[in-house]
């Protein structure tokens, strides 16, 4: 998977409130994204700016400082699935409707009382306490061994023989 949170200057973020349709996480609220294409493995980003295209109409110049701020881990059954998180900015509004949901540009102020799914609950708590940052952030998906409620876990991604 290759995501979007793409924020106005008015510091709104552009989420979509997923149709009830919609087979993964019918009626929350999500961001721009969806899955990479066989051509796409080695270029999320390229993911990513297919994918705002496709649900919001929004072109790549439109976007500013598209950069990778986030790779999530996490086991789905037996499978291994990777999903990088990119944050840009843009005011540009969406010009197309899209069968998968609606877009709304929400007031950062107000994103974490949507009905989110977990994983994307759980990275913006964590963006809006950190804030932007120049390194990108790791994230592994698990259980808290005391609570066995889930949970991730941040770290910094840098290479350790640059440190």
């Amino acid at each position: 998977m290759s995501t979007a949170l793409l924020w106005n200057s008015r510091n709104e973020l552009l989420m979509m409130k997923r149709s009830l349709t919609r087979t993964l996480s019918p009626g929350l609220w999500a961001a721009i994204g969806g899955h990479l294409e066989p051509d796409e493995l080695n270029n999320p980003r390229a993911a990513c700016l297919r994918e705002i295209w496709e649900e919001t109409g929004i072109e790549h110049d439109e976007i500013q400082g598209l950069r990778l701020q986030y790779i999530l881990l996490r086991l789905n059954g037996q499978e291994v699935r990777q999903q990088f998180f990119y944050v840009g900015s843009t005011d540009v509004n969406p010009r197309i409707t899209t069968p998968e949901g609606e877009l709304h540009w929400v007031p950062k102020d107000l994103v974490l009382e949507r009905p989110l799914p977990f994983i994307f609950r759980n990275l913006l708590e964590h963006y809006l306490d950190v804030g932007p940052t120049t390194t990108p952030w790791i994230g592994s998906a698990g259980v808290n061994e005391q609570s066995h409620l889930p949970t991730i876990h941040w770290h910094p991604f840098v290479d350790p023989m640059e440190v």
